[in-house]
């Protein structure tokens, strides 16, 4: 391996964030919501992201109750000082019906969240701390008041939002430096553009963009989740991956193949290349997070950052996001756009 297929750093915000690769991994899919796994390709695909300069490790606790922080920990431990651990608070799982999810913001529940984050990763402090999700009946300030308290006790070095509006991130921003703000950007996604992404560029705050591949439809690998997913696939609740939405949203991928051919690249490589350049046009720090299982999936992904689209490309991508059939979750109240 020469040092030219390490990808390059940035520094998450303008207020002292870490510095991490410019693609981190998204890990939930190692143990939660996209059907089998396989433990062994699993942690092979860890190692060969950190060889390849990757250095931000997204995960939660809400992903498999847990489980995937406790995957995720000797990994961690092996490489402390070579990485940034990144987890979330805020979805919580009830006793009586592990398959629901409550939203909790409230310091009781985050204090009591945090901690028992700290002991699944096995580690001392978290450097990378996220609002999973906003419970509108808490006050964000008295959240992040919270989550301020944390940092000045050691257990948290940074404080990222995910799924925040603007008005959101600006009260965050005013108790305590929010260092990122995590939200769905894709060439299918695009509604953050509007009021967050300039938000965040005033503030200085990084962005992070999760499910950059469209959950891995933007690279082909499906087409239609309710036939072609394993029935345990968290995808086959997505309105825009089933039936009549399906079938209008894989006629969309046209024009990411003939970018794709002209580059002779991946579908997937275009869409994690239009999200870095996106970010540039928009002048701000943005550090996708990619999930993968397979390291040979880490190796294409990351090559993506040395892929330059012409504004020929741009053009034939731009129009992508405004003809996607379907919302990206069944119930948008839970994201920015539903609350903008």
């Amino acid at each position: 391996m020469t040092d030219s297929t390490r990808i390059p750093t940035t520094r998450l915000g303008e207020h002292g964030g870490p510095e991490v690769g410019v693609q981190g991994l998204g890990c939930m899919g190692m143990s939660f919501a996209y059907g089998p796994t396989d433990e062994k390709e699993s942690r092979a695909t860890l190692e060969r992201a950190l060889e390849l300069g990757v250095t931000l490790y997204d995960t939660a606790d809400a992903y498999g109750a847990g489980e995937n922080e406790k995957f995720l920990s000797p990994f961690f431990k092996a490489h402390r000082d070579e990485l940034v651990i990144a987890t979330k608070f805020a979805l919580s799982i009830p006793p009586d019906d592990p398959t629901r999810r409550i939203i909790r913001n409230d310091p009781p529940y985050i204090r009591q969240a945090v901690e028992a984050s700290l002991q699944r990763l096995d580690v001392d402090v978290i450097d990378l701390y996220y609002m999973h999700r906003r419970d509108v009946n808490v006050p964000i300030e008295e959240t992040v008041g919270v989550m301020a308290e944390l940092v000045r006790e050691g257990k948290v070095k940074h404080l990222g939002l995910s799924e925040v509006t603007a008005a959101e991130l600006r009260a965050a921003h005013a108790v305590h430096p929010i260092a990122v703000v995590q939200s769905e950007w894709s060439l299918f996604s695009r509604d953050i553009e509007a009021y967050v992404i300039p938000a965040a560029r005033e503030l200085g705050v990084a962005l992070v963009p999760y499910s950059p591949l469209g959950r891995g439809f933007l690279t082909g690998s499906f087409a239609a989740a309710d036939k072609d997913l394993t029935p345990d696939d968290f995808r086959r609740q997505q309105p825009r991956f089933t039936g009549d939405n399906a079938a209008a949203n894989v006629a969309l991928l046209d024009p990411i193949r003939t970018v794709a051919d002209s580059h002779d690249a991946s579908l997937g490589q275009i869409a994690l290349a239009w999200v870095h350049q996106q970010a540039a046009q928009h002048g701000l720090p943005a550090v996708p997070i990619p999930g993968t299982r397979k390291p040979s999936r880490v190796e294409e992904n990351t090559a993506a950052t040395r892929i330059v689209l012409s504004e020929e490309d741009l053009a034939l991508l731009d129009p992508i996001a405004g003809k996607v059939s379907g919302n990206r979750y069944a119930d948008m109240t839970f994201t920015s756009a539903g609350r903008e």
